[in-house]
């Protein structure tokens, strides 16, 4: 059963780069970590998200990706606060890479609640 909902999460993915760049001009959540933007979603139902780890920040493929598993997992855990209507795409700021879980966590927290308390409309 774990191993289904984690199909599942990982599934809702913004993949297209259309789809990234809609979202260019969307509400916005900045910290020192990540920038999140959100915008509804084509797919009613069905929150996505996307994550954007820049080369020029971040050299190595390695620490891409070490980054791209850690907002994963503060994304997985602040699940239940992703809007079914919003698309999300989280973009890896410098200072991502020296926090710790914690302090990723409550940004994220964070981030997600001011989303979702300052609802985006088209």
């Amino acid at each position: 059963m774990i191993l289904q909902s984690k199909l599942n999460f990982m599934r809702n993915t913004i993949k297209k780069h259309a789809d990234f760049a809609e979202l260019e001009n969307s509400r916005t959540f900045r910290c020192e970590l990540f920038i999140a933007r959100a915008h509804p979603t084509k797919f009613p139902n069905d929150a996505r998200y996307g994550l954007i780890v820049p080369k020029r920040a971040f050299k190595l493929a390695t620490r891409r990706n070490r980054i791209k598993r850690r907002l994963r997992a503060w994304i997985r855990l602040n699940e239940g606060l992703l809007l079914p209507d919003l698309d999300y795409v989280f973009i890896a700021r410098s200072g991502v890479s020296d926090a710790d879980h914690q302090k990723g966590m409550l940004w994220m927290q964070r981030a997600l609640k001011e989303i979702k308390s300052d609802k985006v409309t088209e």
